[in-house]
């Protein structure tokens, strides 16, 4: 199982939320407020699950906080339990849909398997977040 690190861009947030949780500008935030007409897979009072808009794999799910979080590198100690659910989502949605492999990735194209490899800038797996987020004090 694992977690994208994504890196902040102009069209993923401003980092500035409203009283709600959601930043403006955050695609991931639209979607969980329904306004971007994308099927929501699992939504419940912390999280929300849904199809990868550029999918890496047949089933590409992100599961994200409905509260807006700017990336894994701005998660804290005491977001652990959050990162612990939404792993479990994320296992129980696979499991929905016949994935029983985690470690599979012969279904990933050339540049999902570059992009989201061991130890890269842009991927980590959840058992590393929340290794990470442990020893922070």
């Amino acid at each position: 199982m694992a977690a994208a690190v994504n890196t902040p861009t102009p069209e993923s947030g401003t980092g500035k939320t409203d009283e709600g949780g959601y930043d403006q500008k955050c695609i991931f935030c639209k979607i969980v407020k329904r306004e971007m007409g994308t099927e929501i897979l699992h939504n419940d009072e912390t999280v929300s699950c849904f199809r990868d808009i550029r999918p890496g794999a047949p089933h590409h799910y992100l599961v994200v906080p409905n509260k807006h979080v700017g990336n894994c590198k701005s998660l804290r100690k005491e977001h652990m339990p959050l990162v612990e659910k939404m792993v479990d989502i994320g296992k129980e949605i696979l499991q929905k849909n016949n994935v029983t492999d985690l470690n599979d990735v012969s279904q990933m194209g050339f540049m999902s398997r570059l992009v989201y490899r061991l130890n890269s800038y842009w991927f980590i797996t959840a058992d590393q977040l929340l290794q990470n987020l442990n020893s922070m004090s």
